[in-house]
Formats: structure tokens, sequence, C-alpha cells
């Protein structure tokens, strides 16, 4: 497991390190709260549930671990486990940022910086980086916009195919 001190905040250091099967749980549990406090308001907590339990269940999230041509990397503090991305590639110059999340409480503090940058450093001959943003998570668009993304289309399925869940197409070029 690689772990690297790469930020400190509030006198605590946090590290970007490989998701490994024992973090499963604690991102589901992460997963969960963050789509909770994010899209309870837009969705309704019964479609948020119904979300997480399909799309961010251990059993889902296990084949990322060994996904050939991505990354899953999580922000530790060595307390718990803050951040989660994961990011694919299929022919290595387009980086699918699929998620990147951090919890509530820990927003702000420099652990989503930490994760794209680790993504696109995972990627050394990525020239963009793509994603979808549901189109009403204005915390979000603000901080990929930040990040030097701008929107290039929409997309009525988030997510997967047939999802329902309208969402913006943010890309950033890389170099």
């Amino acid at each position: 497991m690689h772990w690297c001190a790469r930020s400190w905040v509030s006198n605590r250091a946090m590290w970007v390190r490989t998701a490994g099967e024992r973090d499963l749980a604690e991102i589901n549990a992460l997963l969960v709260t963050t789509w909770h406090d994010t899209y309870d308001p837009i969705y309704g907590v019964e479609k948020v549930t119904e979300i997480t339990d399909a799309w961010h269940s251990v059993a889902v999230l296990k084949p990322r671990l060994t996904q050939p041509n991505s990354e899953f990397v999580v922000v530790d503090t060595g307390e718990r486990i803050c951040a989660v991305a994961f990011a694919s590639s299929a022919d290595g110059r387009l980086i699918h940022l699929h998620q990147l999340y951090v919890l509530p409480d820990a927003q702000g503090k420099g652990a989503g910086g930490l994760l794209m940058d680790e993504i696109i450093d995972s990627f050394p001959e990525a020239q963009r980086v793509r994603l979808e943003v549901e189109e009403t998570n204005a915390q979000a668009i603000a901080f990929y916009e930040r990040k030097g993304f701008v929107e290039i289309g929409r997309t009525a399925n988030c997510g997967e195919d047939d999802s329902g869940l309208p969402a913006l197409i943010l890309e950033r070029t890389l170099g």
C-alpha cells in the first residue's frame, strides 16, 4: 500500500493512498453520508438510499480494487478516511473521473484537491479529464471550475445508462 504525506490541515496530516479491501466498508459509509448530505434535498431520502444501495455497496466497490487502467484512492488522516476518488482511462489519454467525494465535515480543507492531483498524476499520458456532476450541485461545480473544468455538454443519465439523473459534463485539458 502506498502512503505519501501530501498536506497538513489544522495540524493534522492527510495522506493519499490506494484503497484496499479493508477500506471498503468505510468507503461505503463515506459515500452514503456524502450522498445523503448532498442529494437528499434534490432527489429525496428514498431515491438516494436506492442509489447508494445500488452504486456504493461493498460488492460494487470491490471490483474497482483490481480494475485495469484505473485508480481507486482515498485521503486518510490516520484516524479515518475522509475522501475517496475513482477514475479510469481506456486509452490513457482521457481520464473519466467517476467519483470524487469528501465527507461534509472535511470539505474545504484540501482533500478534494489532493485527490484530483493524485488522479491526474496517475495517468501521465492523459490529455483531458472528464466527469459528470449533478447540475444543481453548485458546491461541486464551483470546486471543479476552480480546478479548471468547463462545461462541454449534458447527459440525461448520470452515472449509468437509464439512471434518469440529469448532469453536466465537465472537462479539463491537461498540460
